[in-house]
């Protein structure tokens, strides 16, 4: 039994405890009205920004249409993600328990989602989303690892963007949700 330990430094077998593959973010398609009046309000933000010569400003805003506009266009591809006794992969990225701080649950794009928070300030929050396993299953997995968050109070920009999403919305609510509520 020495032997064995002399041979392996690790007391611990690295165990596999789920493995799945899912999208890399959420994802929702789009329709040609969430384009139009992303635009039209890009529109509106460039000419008061070129009537107070902020040409630099005008960049920046342009970018940033640019980089939701690829988001909302191109559909993400699968990762690999896996649970191990060690850490949690995702990918090709290890993540040891000792950097990781707690977990929770949350929906979004209609899609559930696990956010590990982590002690760095970066990546600060690890997003997974669960695919086809249930939050009950990962959460059984999870426990023995991390604590998990029922409440996570919502910061200042989420309530924010939240407010805006509510009271500005890009585009109409799905037809389909409309025809359950008739």
């Amino acid at each position: 039994m020495e032997e064995h330990k002399d041979s392996n430094p690790s007391p611990h077998e690295v165990k596999t405890l789920l493995s799945w593959t899912s999208p890399g973010r959420p994802f929702r398609k789009r329709s040609k009205q969430y384009y139009l009046t992303s635009i039209l309000i890009t529109l509106l933000v460039e000419i008061i920004l070129f009537l107070f010569s902020q040409y630099m400003l005008m960049l920046v805003v342009l970018s940033l249409v640019f980089v939701a506009f690829a988001l909302a266009t191109v559909p993400p591809r699968n990762f690999v993600y896996r649970i191990s006794s060690e850490g949690i992969t995702i990918e090709d990225h290890f993540f040891l328990w000792q950097e990781l701080y707690d977990f929770y649950f949350k929906r979004r794009e209609g899609i559930d989602a696990l956010h590990i928070r982590t002690h760095a300030l970066i990546p600060g929050e690890l997003t997974i989303t669960l695919g086809n396993i249930s939050k009950d299953h990962v959460k059984s997995v999870l426990l023995p690892y991390l604590p998990y968050r029922e409440v996570i109070r919502p910061t200042f920009m989420e309530k924010s963007g939240d407010w805006l999403a509510k009271n500005f919305p890009l585009e109409k609510p799905h037809a389909s949700s409309d025809k359950v509520a008739s």
